[in-house]
């Protein structure tokens, strides 16, 4: 399986990368406009929603997606110790799988960065010819 599907890596993370900036962009709007079933949020949790939405958009379109994957990283790390883990240890206990699941696929992506299908990929490409 590996030979057949590891051939379409580049185009799999481009995927993930798109959803996950997309899905954590939503959370953001939710925080910040109260919209797709959110309720509008005040002080640190408005901080946290102009984080979700601008860290999302920028890793959605592949722009300087180390660095936000990095920030975004942080900060679901932070919303884990902060929301979540006083209710215990165990995520799937505290209701902080989606903090943890974010927290380690930003990881990853502040590791590998943009990769194909992203405004950085294309920046790269013209300044390659």
């Amino acid at each position: 399986m590996e030979k057949w599907l590891g051939k379409y890596s580049n185009v799999f993370y481009a995927l993930l990368r798109i959803v996950a900036g997309v899905l954590f962009a939503c959370h953001g709007a939710q925080k910040l406009f109260g919209v797709l079933g959110g309720q509008k949020q005040e002080g640190l949790l408005q901080v946290a929603g102009v984080i979700e939405l601008v860290c999302g958009i920028l890793i959605a379109v592949g722009l300087f997606t180390s660095i936000v994957a990095f920030i975004a990283c942080g900060e679901m790390a932070v919303a884990y110790f902060k929301a979540h883990f006083p209710g215990g240890f165990w995520p799937i206990l505290n209701k902080g799988e989606l903090a943890v699941l974010f927290c380690f696929v930003f990881l990853y992506m502040a590791s590998r960065g943009s990769g194909i299908l992203s405004l950085d990929w294309l920046i790269g490409r013209a300044k390659r010819k």
